[in-house]
Order: structure tokens, then C-alpha cells, then sequence
């Protein structure tokens, strides 16, 4: 649909080392720098996706992995120019991009700040030296102070730092340690989130010990009395800001708006009209067949459907599962949606959803106000039940 502000995710999918609880698209590096001709390919695979985004503004571009710093900043350059030159961006378009504090050589943030990023995404996790060698991380709680000097050095402030609880025998009083470092540091933006065991990772077939479910319930709630304490207004499940540093890249996914994906494994979502369809493209995952992929698809430009994935696959969501992937998204923020919100995202008028809400509500997991409906305490206790409730 013309008009619209666009979000572009792209991948950067190698890491030095692959920690056991991922569960992204990460590849080892086994070279000594990632694979020259990748930006290359990341042009060609967004040339391929330019037929469909006409009249777009992109608002904001996330830079995620893997590792994108390993890449280096003039290689970011050369891709942030060529995007520019392609589509139209906003003129305080947010650009983030994700950094290993083990990764990051002086001086580095200020040749990233040069190229265009204005944002960054520290991975700190934790500043605990045993749960960062149980999580596998190859950085030190040392790196973190160091890189969040680099980038006050390099006028970065707009940084968030990644933090994880209820860790491989984590205790009440360390959880809350991390959050007092963290506030020390004074980042714009906190994400703090319960370390899960996901299906194919090392931690899943393996499993450490980890505290009790009610354990990881008082880690949240007493992190989050620290935050606020400190001034980050919590406004999505695990998303944490100080006055205008929300992240406009996650916000725009929890709104369910549009986004683009390029690279190994990146996803997309693009709305097309009219009618209105929702579009959901995804890349080959292994880096050496996604730059096939393109390679391939750029020869054959032009003969693809425009409703159709140049490289990768593609597929429309069906009407009936449109609330639940809406509700999915909308209900992780504090503000929630509201009827004209829904039907815009969607083109679904809100009385297909009104029982189900009603019903929510009656269970005490939503709350009314107005045309607005949002998770209520006990619902974002139990999130997953009340997303679940919209199924088809």
C-alpha cells in the first residue's frame, strides 16, 4: 500500500562463536572476516524487492544477527548509501545496529556513527562472569563498560543494552545486580527478557538448571520496580525506554505494520493492495545458498509475479488467521490497540474478534477503555494463554 512507512530488517548471519540458547540464524565464522561478497548480494536481494514498495518511506533499518559488527563500518556505508540511493528514507530514519561487546575494536563506533548507524543494540546479557561463561558469551562484563565508553566517545547515546534473567542458577539478588550495573551505564533503551530453552539449541537437548517458574516471576517483577525507579517506562513485555528512546523498529513489528526483509533467513511482511493481502516472505537460511538464490533470481528479474518472492519463499496469510497473528504482536504492548488500529493492519473490522475480547475480559485478561483494549497484570502474566485464546 503507497504512503506507508516501512520498516528493513536485514541479516547479518555470522558470529564468532554460536551460544547454546540461540536459536537465530547464526553461522560460525571460520574465516577471518564474513563473506566479502555478502553486501553485494544484500543489494541485489533488495533491488528484487523494490517492485512491491513503491511510494515507501523506510522509517527505520535494523542491522541483526549473528554479529553485524563484524562487519566493518565501511562496509555499511557503501550499503546504507546504495539503500538511500534506491528508496526513500525518512529524514530522522532510525538505523540500529546490533553489537557483540566482544567484537567491537576502538574506535570502531565512531566509523559506524560515520556510516550512518544512530543506534546500537549492545548484547551485555549479563555482567556476571559465571552465567556469561555458562550462556557461552565470549565477552567480559569489562567489554560492556568498555564498549558503552566507546559509544558515549563516539556520541551514540541512543543505545540499548540486552540483559537476560532467570539464568542457568541465577538467584533473586543477581538478577537485580545486573539491573544496577546496567542503570549505572545509563543506556536510553533496556531489554530485558527470561532466557528460554528453544527447540534446536544446545541448552534445549541439554538443559541447565534454571529457577522455578515462580523464581522467574519475582526476577521480573523486582527488575521492573528497579527500572522504573531508574526512569525506564516499561512499554512491551520486554522492552524498557526512557523518554523518546522507544525502539521505532520493534515498535512498527508490534503494531504489526509493514517490513522487508534481506539476508540469509530474514524475514518480511508487506502489506499489498487493493484488496488488501498481507505478504509473508522468508530467505534461504544457509548464506551460500541465499547468494545463489539472488545470484539466480537477478538473471531471471522481471519474470516473478509481484505477489511472488524473487529469492526465498512467499505466502499469504489466510483472513481467519489474521487476529491471531495481529493479537500475537498488539497485546505485548502496554498501550495495546485499538478498534481503527486493528482494522487498518488488517482490514478486518473488530466485531470478527468481539466475542473472543469479551471473553478475555470476563476471564480478567484484557482491560476496556474506550475503543482501546490492552493486556491486563494478569494477562501479561499469562500472555501466552490470552494469545492463544484468538486462534482460529
Amino acid at each position: 500500500m503507497s504512503g506507508r512507512s516501512l520498516a528493513l530488517y536485514v541479516h547479518m548471519p555470522w558470529c564468532v562463536r554460536k551460544c547454546p540458547y540461540c536459536d537465530f540464524n547464526s553461522h560460525q565464522l571460520k574465516s577471518a572476516g564474513p563473506d566479502a561478497g555478502y553486501i553485494a548480494a544484500l543489494l541485489r536481494d533488495f533491488e528484487l524487492e523494490l517492485p512491491r514498495l513503491e511510494e515507501r518511506t523506510v522509517d527505520s533499518v535494523f542491522f541483526g544477527g549473528g554479529t553485524p559488527s563484524l562487519f566493518q563500518p565501511e562496509e555499511f556505508a557503501r550499503l546504507l548509501g546504495s539503500l538511500r540511493r534506491r528508496i526513500a528514507f525518512a529524514a530522522d530514519a532510525e538505523v540500529t545496529l546490533e553489537a557483540n561487546p566482544g567484537t567491537i575494536e576502538r574506535g570502531r563506533f565512531a566509523g559506524y556513527r560515520d556510516a550512518g548507524i544512530n543506534r546500537v543494540s549492545l548484547g551485555a546479557q549479563t555482567f556476571a562472569p559465571r552465567a556469561l561463561q555458562a550462556l557461552g558469551r565470549i565477552h567480559s562484563a569489562d567489554d560492556t563498560r568498555r564498549a558503552v565508553a566507546e559509544l558515549r566517545a563516539a556520541r551514540l547515546d541512543n543505545f540499548n543494552l540486552d540483559l537476560m534473567y532467570a539464568l542457568p542458577q541465577q538467584t533473586l539478588e543477581e538478577a537485580l545486580e545486573d539491573i544496577r550495573i546496567a542503570c549505572v551505564l545509563q543506556p536510553a533503551h533496556l531489554s530485558h527478557y527470561q532466557l528460554t530453552l528453544e527447540p534446536g539449541t544446545v541448552f534445549h537437548s541439554r538443559p541447565p538448571p534454571l529457577p522455578d517458574e515462580d523464581a522467574a516471576w519475582q526476577m521480573q517483577c523486582q527488575s521492573q520496580k528497579l527500572l522504573a525507579e531508574a526512569g525506564y517506562a516499561q512499554y512491551e513485555v520486554s522492552a524498557y525506554a526512557r523518554e523518546g528512546a522507544r525502539c521505532r523498529h520493534n515498535l512498527n513489528y508490534w503494531r504489526f505494520g509493514d517490513y522487508v526483509g534481506i539476508g540469509a533467513g530474514a524475514h518480511g511482511k508487506i502489506t499489498l493492495a487493493p484488496p488488501q493481502r498481507i505478504l509473508r516472505t522468508s530467505k534461504p537460511k544457509q548464506p551460500r545458498e541465499y547468494q545463489e538464490q539472488v545470484r539466480r533470481a537477478q538473471h531471471g528479474a522481471g519474470n516473478a509475479a509481484p505477489d511472488a518472492a524473487a529469492v526465498g519463499e512467499s505466502s499469504f496469510i489466510a483472513p481467519q488467521d489474521l487476529p491471531f497473528e495481529f493479537m500475537l504482536n498488539a497485546l505485548r504492548l502496554d498501550e495495546g490497540f485499538t478498534g481503527p488500529g486493528f482494522r487498518g493492519q488488517t482490514g478486518l473490522d473488530l466485531a470478527c474478534v468481539e466475542p473472543k475480547l469479551v471473553a478475555a475480559e470476563g476471564r480478567g485478561l484484557l482491560c476496556r477503555e474506550g475503543d482501546r483494549w490492552r493486556a491486563s497484570d494478569l494477562g501479561r502474566r499469562f500472555l501466552n494463554d490470552l494469545q492463544l485464546s484468538f486462534l482460529p
